[in-house]
């Protein structure tokens, strides 16, 4: 529970000092990005505040999401469907492995991504603003499911 505490301390804390107002469904869009473990879509955000928030448009949690990602709190998965997933807890570039059928998104740690960083820096020049790396594939829970 502390790291849910300090992710949400943390976007209210930035919110604050860019001067945007600290408002309830602001604030319920933020804890819900603070405390997923499970990469949520807009869409998902908005279904989870309907029962406290039933006149928040879906608009709303999307201009939400986007203004604290451009505070730098929450990272943004682009996928070719088009619905973009958000990761609250690790708003940084990191390795997640996804399944293609139910989409489900974990995160894995990889320690030795910033050694390969500095390596492509070193070999290519480049300074690495950013990076993604996904690995695709299916499941336990799908894979399960196969073999009934």
């Amino acid at each position: 529970m502390a790291d849910f505490e300090e992710r949400f301390h943390s976007i209210v804390e930035k919110l604050k000092e860019n001067n945007h107002k600290i408002t309830p469904q602001r604030l319920a869009v933020a804890k819900i990005l603070a405390l997923s473990k499970g990469h949520p879509s807009v869409e998902e955000i908005y279904e989870q505040l309907q029962k406290d928030f039933p006149t928040m448009s879906l608009a709303t949690v999307y201009r939400n999401v986007i203004l604290i990602k451009s505070l730098g709190e929450v990272l943004e998965l682009g996928f070719p469907d088009g619905r973009n997933r958000y990761d609250g807890n690790k708003p940084y570039s990191h390795p997640h492995v996804v399944c293609v059928r139910c989409k489900k998104i974990l995160d894995w740690d990889f320690s030795n991504l910033k050694d390969m960083a500095k390596r492509i820096t070193d070999e290519t020049g480049f300074k690495i603003l950013s990076h993604r790396l996904d690995f695709f594939g299916i499941c336990q829970d799908c894979l399960g499911k196969n073999a009934v």
